[in-house]
């Protein structure tokens, strides 16, 4: 059993190293190659248009020709992309190249978790979550530094992504283990999230902003800031180095105190990260990376907390599309996030995207504080989980956690 998960994870980190990999050498190829700011933010918001388009076609494809073959076209679809960034120099081609790269990821990642979700026992589930989120970490922060060693605006870079994704390929298609039944698809009921907790439709907008608008345009800043390719790519994996040592800490935290607290200040640490951000922006490279590791230890947990918040109101056969109707907020916010960010950068500087971001959380604290006097408390506290953002299946994964109460 571990030995045919084994498979599934080391796809997983393939798959990471290509799709997390492509938005920031986008950036860097965009700017070498004449791109505005507006063009560079378009290419991360078609990115999550992809994402939401693969989160919610997969379980349907997955029904018609099953797991490993959903799997396979989904690659294709994200290596053709890649393969033609240097083919079609155009920011409106490479849009439509992004929105295909992002359909890849969320179309595996889908089908990885529906094949977990299928194989995993419970003796073997604790095992089998933890090694998958420390497996998604560890991929996303390998992919930062992949960009590196990736010169810009070169076929060989993008060549090399596509590689990469090809080769996430073997490892599900070459395993011996018999594939699972396919699951029925999900209703996705946005509004079943609205009905539970709007400050958690809220909170999840809001970390969608952040998160989104950071790793999409986070390279365009870092230009503005004078760092190199490789620094850039530190700049990065701080931020996703912050949001891991920021889980266990926060998950306590949220486990013992009201939610809506815990959403609330973290939102003013975020505000308050986003000024060491802009006061340490001419410090040089150590004040950068630090001010990056703050934003991310502020700013990761937030979704994970808004998400335990919502399913405190839940009941158990409702987990599951809620944790769907939470991930279609949060790509609506990504989607919106890194062209509106970038659109500020053309037009005020780099700052003007961390001054969105505090207004973004200062807006968070606000509704908050209103939902805090509306009086609706919890009766039972589920567990805090820390649960990766990465298709809308992902909730059937992650069922059993969310029952355990606190």
């Amino acid at each position: 059993m571990m030995i045919s998960f084994a498979a599934l994870f080391f796809s997983v980190v393939l798959l990471q190293l290509s799709s997390g990999g492509v938005g920031p050498l986008d950036v860097l190829s965009g700017t070498q190659l004449g791109f505005t700011r507006q063009e560079l933010g378009m290419l991360g918001s078609a990115h999550f248009v992809g994402f939401f388009i693969g989160c919610w076609f997969a379980p349907r494809l997955m029904g018609s020709i099953g797991h490993s073959r959903s799997f396979a076209a989904f690659t294709a679809a994200g290596s053709i992309g890649l393969i033609a960034h240097m083919m079609v120099i155009d920011p409106y081609a490479w849009a439509l190249m992004r929105v295909a790269s992002g359909l890849c990821v969320a179309g595996c990642y889908t089908v990885v978790e529906a094949w977990l979700q299928a194989k995993v026992r419970n003796e073997t589930r604790g095992r089998a979550m933890g090694t998958y989120r420390m497996v998604d970490m560890t991929g996303s922060l390998a992919a930062q530094g992949i960009i590196g060693i990736l010169a810009p605006a070169d076929y060989i870079s993008y060549n090399i992504l596509a590689i990469l994704c090809c080769a996430a390929l073997l490892p599900i298609t070459l395993t011996t283990a018999s594939q699972p039944e396919t699951p029925k698809s999900l209703r996705l009921r946005p509004k079943l999230a609205f009905v539970r907790s709007p400050l958690a439709v809220a909170g999840v907008i809001v970390a969608a902003l952040s998160s989104a608008s950071f790793r999409m345009v986070g390279p365009i800043y870092g230009q503005e800031m004078g760092l190199t390719a490789g620094q850039i790519a530190w700049f990065l994996a701080a931020f996703v180095i912050g949001g891991a040592f920021a889980q266990l800490p926060v998950g306590w935290i949220a486990d013992k105190f009201d939610r809506r607290k815990v959403l609330i200040w973290l939102s003013v640490a975020a505000i308050l990260s986003c000024g060491v951000t802009l006061s340490l922006a001419g410090t040089g490279v150590f004040g950068i990376l630090l001010s990056s590791a703050l934003f991310g230890l502020t700013t990761f947990p937030i979704y994970s907390v808004a998400a335990a918040h919502a399913h405190d109101f839940a009941s158990s056969d409702e987990r599951v599309e809620l944790s769907a109707a939470l991930m279609f907020w949060f790509a609506m916010g990504a989607i919106a996030a890194p062209y509106g960010a970038s659109v500020l950068i053309e037009n005020y500087g780099p700052e003007a995207m961390f001054i969105m971001l505090a207004a973004g959380h200062a807006s968070l604290i606000i509704f908050g504080l209103s939902r805090m006097l509306a009086g609706r408390t919890a009766l039972r506290r589920t567990a805090y989980v820390n649960a990766p953002r990465t298709s809308f299946v992902v909730g059937r994964l992650f069922r059993r956690e969310r029952e355990k109460f606190k």
